[in-house]
């Protein structure tokens, strides 16, 4: 399978493709580049003062986002 097959395939197919192809490093460089694609942010480190706030309007902010 080539690489433009991978990158017409879902993230469920792809996922299913590779769980059968564990050695196709091809396969295995899109599913890393669609991961990375879809992380998210850091919106906060442990030792900041303000930990909490960021992250309460951070939770806010998806939920305004999902209405």
């Amino acid at each position: 399978m080539n690489s433009e097959n991978y990158t017409q395939m879902s993230d469920k197919q792809l996922k299913k493709y590779l769980v059968k192809n564990r050695n196709d490093k091809a396969a295995i460089q899109v599913y890393l580049n669609r991961r990375h694609q879809h992380s998210n942010p850091i919106i906060a480190t442990l030792n900041e003062s303000n930990f909490e706030d960021k992250i309460l309007t951070a939770i806010r902010d998806q939920m305004s986002d999902n209405v």
